[in-house]
């Protein structure tokens, strides 16, 4: 077992650290470009390029996301957590070179699709990776915790950017491309010295004793500890009963005992409500609607857009410390109402921005509801989508159903970097109207289909897809138990109701 970091939490906190660091850099990837968007030397370098070419630009590195989802559904099982984590700085600190040396446009969007590539290699592994290394009491707030990172990587990146922009010249745009190799350096350092996912190696048949031994590291308990036999007996019971799910890839697309279909659509729509809502408007391009449409004067507007990308992390900090005693659906909940509530106001008040001193004064306080739309967002739908995409999938189809999943963060955040520039151009206060609709939707989505998964164990998620029932009712029905009994051994359960029967008679069509 491979270990620098000793045991209990020392090692709990590498692991976080690697997984925080991955992350973070993932929120600067993000951020970055937007204060480069609004460069004079990056505009002069590259020809000024319009509304659809610069959503085309910085688009690219979302499709690049995309194609490394796709590349993980192919080889991340293979390789395992820790192997595709390295492969993924690998392709990211290569892409960083390549944007922060173009000269050419062609130059440039290959840098920013090979960067894409890590990413979607990365942001498909790490939270996985750190589901299967903590209990289901923590795993909400731990897997928040990146995601808030998210937040601060965005949050430093305009401020970093704002900073360089009094420096002048090529440095000042160049250099925040480089410094993305910063942070994926020390992810490739951490991950290098922490150990594999036992929840992996019992997958692959790798010895039983190595994963006896990271989970006693993790746990910081003898090997032969009872807690910690209990653990590795219960996911070898749900590896039993999904061991004829394995057989192709296409069983992360069967309707078998355990709704693996239903659960990777989970999985993906969850990670599309993630993006429809329409965070990445405000993400990428706050500064130009704070010029074009509340018109700010550049400098005021830099500002304000860091300080609007504060917000973020900010709203990340409530599930960071409270998620697993929030709930997953009811935040989610009432997170799309108030970003909906938000977007509305947004759209009413830049409606009447006519050019005139009043007109201005309602484009003015559109301002204060980007901060209340960046705030719940980070507080909510921010970090759900993210706990709940590996938690919600069954063992045999996480590292596939994973990188489906976060593919539709990837695709869906392409198109919206993609038409934003466009829909502003073209709609301008309108554009803001189809996000308060999109956000409103969610809310009867969420609450008939998406089960509640705080504080269960990844293998006492499968009790609730086993059930004949309505898994958001057999959801509810095991948090009441829950609430009663406390922790539930869950394996022992599902044997009792299976008996020999296989769990993977598909249903017939």
């Amino acid at each position: 077992m491979r270990n620098w970091f000793g045991r209990g939490k020392k090692l709990q906190r590498a692991v976080t650290s690697c997984c925080l660091c991955a992350f973070i850099l993932y929120g600067y990837e993000q951020g970055v470009f937007g204060g480069v968007l609004e460069n004079e030397d990056w505009l002069r370098q590259f020809n000024n390029p319009d509304p659809t070419l610069t959503g085309l630009i910085t688009g690219s590195y979302n499709i690049g996301a995309l194609l490394g989802c796709f590349l993980n559904f192919f080889i991340g099982e293979a390789l395992g957590r820790r192997r595709t984590i390295w492969f993924a700085m690998a392709w990211i600190v290569t892409g960083a070179a390549l944007q922060a040396s173009a000269y050419s446009l062609p130059h440039l969007i290959v840098g920013r699709i090979i960067t894409g590539i890590g990413t979607g290699l990365k942001t498909s592994t790490v939270p996985m990776y750190q589901s299967e290394l903590c209990d289901g009491k923590r795993r909400g707030r731990l897997v928040s915790q990146e995601v808030m990172f998210v937040g601060l990587g965005i949050a430093f990146a305009y401020w970093w950017d704002f900073a360089l922009s009094f420096v002048g010249g090529s440095f000042a745009w160049r250099f925040p491309l480089a410094f993305q190799a910063v942070f994926a350096f020390w992810v490739i350092f951490v991950v290098f010295g922490v150990p594999e996912s036992p929840r992996w190696l019992l997958h692959h048949g790798n010895d039983r004793e190595e994963a006896l031994q990271v989970l006693a590291a993790i746990y910081d308990k003898p090997s032969d500890d009872p807690a910690i036999l209990e653990e590795v007996r219960s996911i070898e019971k749900v590896l039993a009963m999904e061991s004829k799910a394995e057989a192709s890839w296409s069983s992360t697309f069967r309707n078998d005992k355990l709704k693996t279909r239903k659960r990777v659509f989970l999985a993906w729509f969850g990670q599309f409500m993630n993006q429809a809502g329409g965070i990445n408007l405000v993400v990428y391009y706050v500064l130009t609607v704070l010029q074009e449409n509340v018109g700010l004067e550049h400098r005021l507007a830099q500002i304000i857009a860091g300080c609007i990308q504060l917000m973020f992390p900010l709203g990340s900090l409530i599930p960071s410390l409270a998620l697993d005693r929030m709930g997953r659906r009811s935040t989610m909940m009432w997170g799309s109402l108030f970003m909906g509530i938000s977007m509305m106001f947004v759209a009413s008040l830049l409606s009447q921005a006519d050019g005139t001193a009043r007109g201005a004064r309602f484009a003015s306080g559109a301002i204060a509801f980007f901060f209340t739309y960046m705030f719940a967002f980070g507080a909510t739908m921010n970090c759900v989508p993210w706990v709940y995409v590996p938690e919600i999938l069954p063992l045999h189809a996480r590292t596939k159903g994973t990188a489906i999943g976060v593919s539709s963060n990837w695709l869906w955040n392409f198109t919206v970097v993609m038409i934003t520039p466009i829909l502003i151009n073209r709609l301008a206060w309108r554009t803001y109207l189809i996000f308060m609709a999109t956000n409103v939707v969610f809310i009867p989505i969420i609450y008939l289909f998406f089960p509640e998964t705080s504080n269960l164990a990844l293998e006492e998620v499968d009790y609730i897809f086993a059930t004949e029932e309505n898994s958001v009712k057999a959801a509810r029905a095991m948090q009441e138990q829950l609430k009663l009994h406390g922790h539930l051994n869950m394996g022992d359960s599902m044997a009792a109701e299976e008996g020999d029967k296989d769990p993977h008679v598909e249903h017939q069509e």
